[in-house]
């Protein structure tokens, strides 16, 4: 599949792939707290329904932010399974978050207010690991190309193992999950009601809520993109461990307490130091 067939894929299926994890998500967690739960295309009705509503902004500003908010997470995703910089993604995916932190901030509303500096709070916490693992993926493959990583004859989960672990446990806190889900949640027991997202109505939301889709879809392919190369067989590997990493979330989810920022910064730095930090340290030795 070339490179443009990647790209259009990804804008189609990307969103059809991720309200069916989130449909996926909210069967299981109802699962495990013994109730039968929504209907699996319930995000997508969710979604639908938003779109017809009426359109009420508290800062018409805000529909800009979330659109370029969106257009940026698909930007993203494009170039990632365009095959090209792993470490451009990344920093657009960070753009992008600043445009959600603005759609939020600009309302003045003091929850939004709230659940946006936490929004701030996570970005700095997630970054290093972030970065780590790019660094990693050029120490062992020699490049920053997604496409070339994918297609060399190294497992790199085998070599990168700490930076693996580091940015699985980051994506507690992309993915909105407890104990991380500090800034929104997707569940209705947060002290600041829905945070970024208390302003967001009718479309705005959805517009937010597709987003959200995108993204995962996108971090999903950078996990399944330290076991995938040259076999054949290693793209059924990715499926298998995707699989059981977006279980893994939902088990947390379910399992664990929010906890407070102050908490979330120092677990999640000592995680990424401790595991990244010393693979990154090996991994330097080796090419020394």
């Amino acid at each position: 599949m070339n490179m443009m067939m990647r790209v259009a894929a990804y804008i189609v299926l990307a969103p059809i792939v991720g309200g069916l994890l989130q449909g996926i998500d909210r069967k299981i967690s109802a699962r495990m707290q013994r109730r039968v739960g929504p209907p699996l295309l319930q995000p997508f009705y969710d979604v639908i329904k938003l779109l017809k509503k009426q359109a009420i902004t508290v800062s018409t500003s805000q529909t800009f932010f979330l659109l370029t908010y969106l257009i940026m997470m698909v930007l993203t995703g494009a170039m990632f399974y365009g095959g090209t910089d792993i470490l451009m993604c990344f920093f657009v995916m960070s753009t992008a978050a600043t445009f959600l932190y603005f759609a939020s901030v600009v309302t003045s509303s003091p929850y939004a207010t709230i659940g946006s500096n936490r929004e701030l709070i996570q970005m700095m916490t997630y970054e290093p690991a972030v970065l780590l693992a790019c660094v990693g993926f050029y120490l062992v493959e020699g490049t920053f190309n997604v496409e070339e990583i994918a297609i060399s004859d190294k497992l790199d989960l085998a070599l990168m193992p700490g930076f693996f672990i580091a940015f699985v446990f980051i994506l507690t806190i992309k993915m909105r999950k407890s104990p991380f889900d500090l800034s929104t949640s997707h569940h209705m027991h947060q002290e600041i009601v829905k945070g970024i997202t208390t302003e967001m109505g009718a479309q705005n939301l959805a517009l937010f809520q597709i987003s959200e889709w995108y993204e995962n879809v996108f971090l999903m392919g950078v996990v399944g993109l330290y076991v995938v190369n040259s076999s054949p067989l290693s793209v059924i590997a990715a499926l298998i461990l995707i699989a059981a990493v977006y279980f893994l979330e939902i088990l947390i989810d379910n399992t664990s307490a929010r906890m407070k920022w102050e908490s979330m910064l120092k677990i999640t730095w000592i995680v990424t130091l401790l595991s990244a930090g010393v693979n990154l340290l090996a991994l330097m030795l080796i090419h020394i």
